[in-house]
């Protein structure tokens, strides 16, 4: 075979390995971020104690479901 050809078909390998290795990386990062969302409702509660809010149950519910939203929406 000709060096021409070798450098093609490296090339064509170096390609498709990147593409299957972006669509392996997102399946598998979609998939962690489902096992173990960023933050919880216990993280929520937490974190407006510490700003000086005293955080309801109803008021919670709304922030989670305004995040599930916006994880949607993108």
């Amino acid at each position: 075979m000709s060096t021409s050809i070798w450098i093609v078909i490296v090339v064509l390998a170096a390609v498709l390995g990147a593409i299957a290795g972006f669509f392996l990386a997102r399946r598998s990062m979609e998939s962690y971020l489902k096992k173990n969302p960023p933050i919880s409702e216990e993280m929520m509660k937490s974190m407006m104690t510490s700003m000086g809010q005293k955080p309801s149950q109803k008021r919670l519910n709304q922030m989670m479901a305004q995040m599930k939203a916006q994880q949607n929406h993108k």
